[in-house]
């Protein structure tokens, strides 16, 4: 595939990943408790990561969505789109926490978000890093909420 040129959008493409219904799973398959992923963040960010796709699937199928991944040829991506079927989009960023990986997480969103044609489609209705960590959710100046796992059910 050709790279975009920096100017180019392109309207939002997703594709299927694959989670553990149950990142414990996973956990008990290599034998890891809870000191292993502690002392291991990037394992236990990706098993965080399957388990706030669980929680985010069942929450978008009660509002007749689902879950999408998004990578394009150039390498930008997004861990979840949530996808409705009357035609809104949600972009979250699933991250453990603190302001260093939020920023991140907040970055990444404002990058595809630049990038997404809205010509061809329209904006996102809400972009969100989702956290591991926190007791309340918030909504940053720039418009991107902000919020722990805990939050979702409210």
């Amino acid at each position: 595939m050709q790279r975009k040129q920096k100017d180019e959008k392109s309207a939002i493409r997703t594709s299927d990943t694959r989670h553990f219904v149950d990142p414990s799973i996973g956990t008990a398959a290599l034998g890891l408790g809870p000191s292993d992923l502690i002392n291991d963040l990037n394992s236990f960010g990706l098993f965080f990561e399957d388990l706030a796709v669980r929680d985010l699937r069942v929450f978008a199928e009660a509002l007749d969505g689902r879950l999408y991944h998004y990578r394009d040829s150039s390498g930008l991506e997004c861990d979840t789109v949530i996808h409705r079927r009357n035609g809104t989009y949600a972009l979250v960023e699933v991250k453990l926490g603190g302001d260093k990986l939020i920023e991140e997480g907040v970055n990444a969103l404002k990058t595809l978000a630049t990038a997404i044609d809205t010509t061809k489609m329209p904006s996102p209705s809400f972009m969100m890093v989702l956290t591991a960590v926190g007791q309340y959710a918030y909504q940053r100046p720039d418009g991107i909420f902000v919020v722990p796992i805990g939050c979702l059910k409210d």
